[in-house]
């Protein structure tokens, strides 16, 4: 009987370890006015904001202006890390990370170019 109860409680440890695993990995899509009262990490997804001071380097960080396309809000997104490569022909930008102090400090950048399949307008 011992033995099936530890074995009951090792179980139920792992279940809920996986669980709160699963949790802490999801990342959902918000906007950018979302994104700065969110106290989790975030995905914002937006085009590079075009009446904004060009991307740049700062130290380690490369910064730029992510703008909302539905709603026209910006906000500034420091990324650590250097450029990525299709920065300058990207689609949208997924930005994922937390908003601190004044700027959206992102973790990861996902590049999102226009498919190299689609037919040429």
């Amino acid at each position: 009987m011992n033995r099936k109860v530890l074995l009951g409680v090792l179980l139920l440890a792992f279940v809920a370890y996986a669980g709160w695993s699963f949790m802490d990995a999801v990342t959902p899509y918000v906007g950018i006015a979302e994104a700065q009262k969110s106290t989790s990490n975030v995905q914002v997804k937006g085009l590079l904001a075009a009446n904004a001071p060009a991307p740049h380097m700062e130290g380690d960080n490369f910064v730029f202006t992510l703008q909302d396309e539905d709603t026209g809000e910006t906000m500034l997104v420091h990324y650590h890390g250097m450029k990525p490569d299709q920065f300058d022909e990207a689609h949208h930008i997924v930005a994922i990370g937390k908003y601190r102090d004044t700027a959206f400090e992102a973790d990861k950048l996902l590049i999102k170019c226009p498919s190299k399949y689609e037919q040429q307008k």
